[in-house]
């Protein structure tokens, strides 16, 4: 088996789809009710920088800053 120093490009009419998708950006704003993979259910109190930066959470017990990419957290 050859190992090749260039990685491998999809030919423009290859009719398979190139599999580099970005996914959606998620958004939060102050008020929304999210859910949290390790911390559960809390409320958005604070958001830094429109959301680029950070977002303050209030999961009741404690309040949490988590930062992008919001992979554990969706909203409700």
């Amino acid at each position: 088996m050859t190992n090749f120093a260039a990685p491998r490009r999809p030919m423009p009419t290859s009719p398979f789809k190139n599999r580099t998708q970005v996914a959606p950006r998620k958004h939060f704003v102050v008020g929304d009710r999210v859910t949290h993979d390790g911390f559960g259910l809390g409320r958005v109190i604070a958001v830094e920088g429109g959301g680029d930066i950070a977002v303050l959470v209030d999961f009741g017990s404690r309040q949490e800053r988590l930062t992008p990419p919001f992979s554990a957290m969706y909203k409700l």
